[in-house]
């Protein structure tokens, strides 16, 4: 069954119809799990592994998929690729608790995927991501991440390349470079920093403890980094990850995207940063995206910036007591 495009006429933007996503096996017991050594996906030892998703939201091959297009609706075949990336054998390890090495690989590992992924032809944008946690809808523990290759720009990089772009032709300058230096010059809402990143819950956060990763230079993607920016990007990564886990005591939730410059075109006023989101509001509440934030597109965030922040630096710190 091949994944098709439908175009949503009122908000401009595709929707994806992925019928084979509801194949996937929902939480399976530890001893069956798929992506552990000898599973059904990786039958021999490992130690960063990458292949395509089984149950994937695009198809490589959409033949079946007829093209339509009036006046109100379109259709087209949603060509593009799903790949898993599986962080280590570990099926108990996460970003957290991997060592730092392991991170290191998989930010190369990262690179590498975007760079091969972004030649094909009917790719324009290559979202590296990971869920992680049953409230946000995983279905297998086992560490991973997943990278879909798409044929068009999603709408929320869309807007940032815009806004990016009219910032940058009204004032000559990056919009990302002029929010980290607020955000540095501030200082409350920066939770970590090393020689080339900073770690931040941005002033206009959406989600409880969001966080945004920037690299000081200005890059719009893992390629343009040099080898010692990526190594400290593996360095945050595992920081922040840890500091979160450590917050409530327990294994945080989190959504995690890459957003990185599209994979044609030239983009020289965006800038490569992460984007960290989360559901968890207090220890043991949970933030639903429900009707004004899925019907309307407005959120409300019931956790303050500046306390997530403060709450996350704490919990770094004390990892270091």
């Amino acid at each position: 069954m091949s994944s098709e495009l439908r175009w949503h006429p009122f908000l401009k933007e595709w929707v994806i119809v992925a019928g084979k996503v509801q194949e996937r096996p929902v939480l399976p017991a530890k001893n069956a799990c798929p992506l552990c050594y000898g599973g059904a996906e990786v039958p021999k030892p490992f130690d960063v592994a990458v292949f395509e998703n089984r149950y994937p939201s695009l198809t490589k091959e959409v033949n079946d998929v007829t093209p339509f297009e009036d006046e109100i609706y379109k259709r087209r075949g949603g060509q593009g690729v799903c790949e898993v990336v599986l962080y280590t054998m570990d099926h108990d390890s996460a970003l957290s608790r991997m060592p730092l090495e392991q991170i290191e690989k998989l930010v190369l590992v990262w690179e590498d995927r975007y760079k091969d992924l972004s030649s094909l032809p009917f790719v324009e944008y290559v979202q590296i991501f990971e869920n992680r946690g049953e409230i946000v809808g995983v279905s297998l523990h086992h560490p991973h991440g997943q990278i879909y290759a798409m044929p068009f720009i999603p709408p929320i990089i869309e807007k940032e390349i815009n806004s990016a772009k009219e910032f940058w032709n009204n004032y000559n300058k990056c919009l990302f470079c002029s929010v980290l230096e607020r955000e540095v010059k501030e200082e409350i809402r920066v939770v970590y920093e090393n020689k080339y990143f900073v770690a931040f819950m941005p002033y206009y956060g959406k989600f409880p403890f969001e966080l945004h990763i920037y690299p000081k230079r200005h890059l719009g993607s893992l390629v343009e980094m040099t080898y010692a920016e990526k190594m400290y990007l593996a360095e945050i990564i595992q920081k922040i990850t840890k500091g979160y886990d450590n917050v409530y005591g327990y294994n945080f939730s989190y959504m995690m995207l890459l957003h990185q410059k599209p994979s044609k075109g030239d983009y020289p006023f965006y800038h490569f940063h992460i984007e960290f989101y989360s559901l968890h509001r207090d220890r043991d509440k949970i933030k639903y995206l429900a009707s004004i934030e899925s019907g309307t597109g407005t959120f409300v965030n019931p956790l303050s910036p500046e306390d997530s922040a403060r709450l996350l630096r704490d919990s770094i710190r004390r990892l270091s007591l």
